[in-house]
C-alpha cells in the first residue's frame, strides 16, 4: 500500500553529545561486561510499528532491523505492506526485501542475520531498533537457546496496541486501499498454478486468497469474476484480522515470561480519528511522546553501567506516513 505523506521527510543529522574534556574515554567503548542497548517495537499488524520505529529513529541516532517474516522477502511490496523509501525518511533499514521470494527463511535464519545486523549497528555507535509483527522471530532472537543475545544486550520492549474493533475496521479499510494500489496485479504477475503456498513470500496473506480468482478470471463472465474477486478480498480481510488476534495472543503470552517487561502504548484514540486533522497530533501525544520518554530513560538512566552510545535525542517533528503503517 502506498500511503500519502503529509510533508517532505528530511532526516536531521544527529548531534553526538560528548562529555567535556574530549571524546569519551576509551574504556567506555570496549568493556565486555557492559551491555549494549536494543529497542524492540512490537504489535499486531496495522498498528503502526513501522511508523513508530521511524519516528523514534529520526529522534535518536538509530537504524531499524525489520522483524516481519514476510517483509524480509523481495517482491510483493503492496501485499506485504513494506515501508517505502520515501516513508523511511532517510533511516537505514535492514532485512527488508533481501531474501529470494522462493526461499524458506526460518526463525533460525532470522536470529542469525538479525544478530549480525544488531552487532554492526551497535559497532557504529547507533541504536538498533527491531520492528515487526513476527513475534516468533523476536522471541527466537531474544531468548535463544544459548542466551547469547541477552548476555550482550539490554532490551526495551514497546508494544503499540489498538483495540480490536477499531483495528479490524482499519484493517478492512487498508485492504481496500491495497487493492486500489494494485494488489491484484501484483499477485497476478507472480501467479503460478503449481505454486507452493507454504513456502517463501507466497505464504503472505493476500496471495493464497487470490488463487481461485486468478485461475478462473479468463474463463468466466464479468459478474462471476466480480463475485470471485469480492470473495477473495473478504477472505484477505478476515485472515488479516485473525492474524492480528494471534499476534496479540503471543504478545500477552510473552508478557508473562521473565525478562519481558513490555511497555504498552495505546494508539486506539489516534486510530479512531484517522484521516482527520488531529490524527497526527494524537499519535504524537499518545504514542511517540511516551515511547520517546521510555527510550530516553532506558538509554540514559543508570548510565554508569551503560556503554557510552553516540545516541542523542533530536528535537524535530518529522512528517512520516499516516497513522497505521
Amino acid at each position: 500500500m502506498r500511503i500519502s505523506l503529509s510533508g517532505c521527510c528530511k532526516q536531521a543529522q544527529p548531534r553526538l553529545n560528548f562529555p567535556a574534556g574530549g571524546i569519551m574515554g576509551m574504556e567506555s567503548f570496549t568493556p565486555r561486561w557492559r551491555k549494549e542497548k536494543v529497542v524492540i517495537v512490537m504489535g499486531a499488524t496495522g498498528t503502526g510499528k513501522s511508523k513508530l520505529s521511524i519516528d523514534l529513529a529520526t529522534r535518536f541516532n538509530a537504524e531499524i532491523v525489520n522483524s516481519d517474516k514476510m517483509q524480509v522477502y523481495r517482491g510483493l511490496d503492496i501485499v506485504t505492506n513494506k515501508v517505502t523509501e520515501e516513508e523511511q525518511c532517510g533511516v537505514t533499514h535492514h532485512l527488508l526485501g533481501v531474501v529470494d521470494s522462493d526461499d524458506d527463511f526460518t526463525a533460525s535464519d532470522f536470529r542469525r542475520r538479525a544478530s549480525r545486523e544488531v552487532e554492526l549497528i551497535a559497532d557504529r555507535r547507533k541504536l538498533p531498533i527491531i520492528a515487526g509483527g513476527s513475534n516468533s522471530y523476536i522471541e527466537a532472537l531474544v531468548d535463544d537457546d544459548d542466551h547469547e543475545f541477552r548476555s550482550k544486550y539490554d532490551c526495551c520492549f514497546l508494544w503499540v496496541d489498538v483495540s480490536l474493533p477499531v483495528l479490524h475496521s482499519f484493517v478492512s479499510d487498508r485492504v481496500d486501499q491495497m487493492v486500489e494500489a494494485g494488489l491484484v496485479d501484483e499477485v497476478r504477475k507472480m501467479f503460478d498454478p503449481n505454486a507452493d503456498y507454504t513456502r517463501g513470500v507466497r505464504r503472505a496473506i493476500g496471495v493464497p486468497e487470490m488463487d481461485r480468482y486468478l485461475r478462473a478470471e479468463d474463463t468466466i463472465d464479468d459478474e462471476a469474476r466480480a463475485r470471485l474477486l469480492e470473495g477473495a478480498i473478504d477472505e484477505i480481510k478476515a485472515n488479516t484480522c485473525r492474524l492480528a488476534c494471534c499476534q496479540l495472543e503471543k504478545i500477552h503470552r510473552l508478557r508473562t515470561l521473565s525478562g519481558w517487561d513490555i511497555h504498552r502504548l495505546d494508539a486506539t484514540d489516534a486510530f479512531r480519528i484517522r484521516g482527520s486533522s488531529g490524527a497526527e497530533e494524537a499519535w504524537d501525544k499518545l504514542v511517540v511522546g511516551p515511547a520517546a520518554t521510555i527510550v530516553r530513560r532506558f538509554l540514559y538512566e543508570n548510565n554508569e553501567s551503560t556503554p557510552a552510545l553516540a545516541v542523542a535525542l533530536i528535537p524535530i517533528k518529522t512528517a512520516v506516513a499516516a497513522v497505521g503503517r
